[in-house]
């Protein structure tokens, strides 16, 4: 069996050149998301230019800046369609080579799909096992419902990935080209924390009881808090994105998902990104497994983990306790991600909590991050509806079940002092109440 198994990924196996070849005018790539991006083709795309137009590639949180893209000479011949900037999609942007699609993350392939979908996949796998199976390891964010609807799949195959369980399994069946690579996995180191980030991780583990199941995010504050939930007890994990920060609870038994109501003694996610120690953690690790995104943040699949807490940050709130945490103004920064995605299927959990954390200013102290209303042009990434708890350094507010008039109380008194007047006499003036 392993022989022909073998015979079928060698008769697949193309250069580099010849998979760039069967791109033609016209074509949609999807692209592997975050650590699957196939890094080798697409960072050999631009070459194909003077032969293609409108060629259309989706990727999300890339981790390449490859000149398809960040070129203005490609523009007209590829189109990139993001659902989830990163450094890269956000510099090209004002190039007009990158355009940004609103999304929840755990549908926007699904809905993508039901519109149009992509004839091309492009990804990375692991190594073939010994019954024809490679893992799309690092990523089920979109992956598995693009392979499943496009007409030609190409995969670069990285024996440096490492070996993680879940829904991952791709038979070598359900693969049309092999693109062998050998390159780093794309790495994410670890934000510095602060001394402010620790302040509001303190807040946001006060909200936090043993036995929960958390969702953190990226970044300074993410990092304090999960560093700030040290002392607790049998934690859970259902997360769109597995980190660092939980490898780290895990090693040192805070996080043993025992408590769990829902895939107990499992860290659920649909997709990893960090650094090599977090890859190390992972591999063959039986208590992590990567499922979809359509299913892993499916609000009502959240909502079925008892005691979830969905911890998320954000770039502005206003006194009603909108959330933007995409957009600065006008200008996309990231996406919706899968915010709203966890913070609705948390409220609706049994003992579930919805909370935004945040520095109380930004731009060196001089903006405070709350405001009586949105900047112009501003995304509301998060209902005010949506939220049962928003914290700076200076303290928690309670959004749960309070009026607007309550929420600005709440909101004004965790801003920053500089701030607090102004704010309440907008509120006044406006009649925010």
């Amino acid at each position: 069996m392993a022989n022909r198994y073998q015979d079928k990924y060698n008769a697949k196996k193309i250069s580099i050149e010849q998979a760039l070849s069967l791109i033609k005018s016209g074509d949609e790539i999807v692209a592997g998301f975050c650590g699957v991006e196939p890094m080798g083709i697409l960072s050999r795309l631009h070459t194909i230019k003077d032969r293609v137009e409108n060629v259309v590639v989706w990727q999300s949180l890339g981790v390449g800046k490859h000149d398809f893209f960040s070129n203005p000479e490609m523009k007209g011949h590829f189109i990139t369609n993001s659902m989830f900037y990163s450094a890269g999609a956000r510099e090209s942007h004002k190039l007009g080579t990158v355009s940004y699609q609103p999304t929840h993350l755990h549908n926007c392939m699904v809905r993508k799909v039901e519109v149009k979908p992509a004839n091309i996949y492009i990804g990375t796998v692991t190594p073939m096992d010994k019954h024809g199976y490679v893992k799309s390891s690092l990523s089920l964010m979109y992956d598995k419902k693009a392979i499943e609807n496009a007409d030609v799949v190409i995969m670069e195959v990285n024996t440096r990935l490492p070996n993680v369980g879940g829904d991952t399994e791709l038979h070598i069946d359900e693969i049309d080209y092999i693109v062998e690579v050998d390159r780093p996995v794309p790495i994410l180191q670890s934000a510095e924390i602060t001394e402010t980030d620790k302040a509001i991780a303190e807040y946001v583990a006060s909200l936090v009881n043993d036995g929960d199941t958390i969702q953190l995010g990226i970044g300074g504050i993410p990092n304090a808090v999960a560093s700030a939930f040290m002392s607790k007890k049998d934690l859970g994990v259902h997360t769109e994105m597995i980190t660092s920060s939980m490898a780290e609870l895990a090693e040192a038994g805070v996080i043993t998902g025992r408590k769990k109501s829902l895939h107990k003694g499992k860290m659920i996610g649909c997709f990893a990104l960090g650094t090599q120690k977090l890859y190390d953690f992972m591999d063959g690790n039986p208590s992590v497994q990567l499922m979809r995104g359509e299913y892993v943040n499916n609000p009502f699949v959240i909502a079925q983990n008892d005691n979830m807490v969905s911890i998320n940050t954000g770039i502005q709130v206003d006194l009603t306790g909108q959330v933007c945490s995409e957009s600065i103004g006008l200008k996309t920064w990231s996406g919706s991600g899968g915010q709203n995605d966890t913070a609705e299927g948390a409220i609706h959990a049994k003992n579930g909590r919805s909370i935004i954390a945040l520095k109380s200013t930004a731009k060196n102290g001089t903006v405070s991050t709350i405001q009586p209303w949105l900047t112009p042009g501003a995304v509301v990434t998060l209902s005010r509806n949506n939220i049962d708890y928003v914290v700076t350094e200076f303290g928690i507010s309670s959004m749960k079940a309070r009026t607007i008039r309550q929420r600005v109380d709440n909101l004004i008194a965790i801003a920053h002092p500089d701030f607090r007047k102004e704010l309440r006499d907008a509120a006044a003036k406006h009649q925010i109440w």
